[in-house]
């Protein structure tokens, strides 16, 4: 029988916790990785509807991308719903596993996919943060690639709407620059706004990330780098990455555990227009 343990060694060989930023938890979050698992639900975030769906699915594994506790809870008082959470998987006996910037950073993960699902070519680490102990090879923050074709920065905007499969995003451009065709993009996942200089430093004509700020916003626009504020939610992507990742390991493997991805969606915010 499969336990949490097998499936988690074999995945931090693919995206070792020390690929992760010092002020981030990744890893176990709560559970017992002992347990045999029968089925795994791959997810984006963990929240109380997420948990809810795994409990109508059967599911004893849960496998997501942004950590379920990231802030160390103080108190224990279930009439937070934070902590009812807790308490709910706990009592469902579901183990909660949590791949955060270790996937982001990992050769071959999130920001690799992110990369493809632009269809970005000639794809190199924006950047270089160290080396993985496991394959030796550098390992970073974010991707820098090259356009199939040039674009307009509306046309691009257009572009990562289509790819992403977004109802909206936020486009931040300098009215000079409207017609400047774009050819190099820059792109991380997540809350990325810290590395937009990066990003023009390394020659990028367009940055796509999420949750840019106002007054970032403004110095992006003087310093002439188009940006696409997609959100964090594309991050939504490692669901189906990671299972075909755990279907291919469970082949090699011999396991005998199912998984299903998360039908929830939790992206937060709605677009409304006038």
């Amino acid at each position: 029988m499969t336990t949490g343990n097998d499936i988690i060694q074999r995945f931090e060989m693919f995206a070792n916790p020390a690929l992760a930023e010092s002020w981030d938890h990744v890893g176990l979050q709560l559970g017992n990785p002992e347990r045999p698992v029968k089925r795994v639900m791959t997810a984006l975030d963990c929240r109380p509807e997420v948990v809810q769906e795994a409990i109508e699915k059967d599911v004893d594994f849960i496998f997501n991308h942004h950590p379920a506790m990231f802030h160390a809870a103080k108190t224990l008082d279930v009439r937070d719903p934070q902590i009812a959470m807790y308490q709910t998987l706990l009592e469902h006996g579901i183990t909660v596993y949590a791949a955060h910037t270790n996937l982001d950073n990992a050769n071959g993960g999130m920001n690799d996919w992110l990369a493809a699902q632009l269809e970005l070519t000639n794809v190199e680490l924006l950047q270089i943060t160290g080396i993985d102990p496991i394959s030796g090879r550098d390992y970073g923050m974010g991707r820098l690639g090259d356009l199939l074709q040039p674009m307009t920065p509306t046309e691009f905007g257009q572009w990562c709407l289509e790819k992403f499969q977004l109802n909206g995003a936020r486009l931040i451009v300098n009215p000079a620059d409207q017609k400047q065709l774009i050819k190099r993009v820059a792109i991380l996942g997540g809350s990325g706004q810290d590395f937009w200089q990066l990003a023009k430093k390394r020659g990028a004509d367009a940055y796509v990330t999420g949750d840019v700020s106002y007054h970032f916003a403004h110095d992006m626009i003087a310093s002439h780098l188009t940006v696409v504020d997609a959100g964090h939610h594309i991050e939504a992507v490692c669901q189906d990455q990671l299972a075909s990742l755990l279907k291919k390991w469970r082949q090699e493997n011999d396991w005998d555990f199912e998984i299903i991805t998360s039908e929830i969606n939790t992206e937060p915010f709605k677009f409304i227009v006038k």
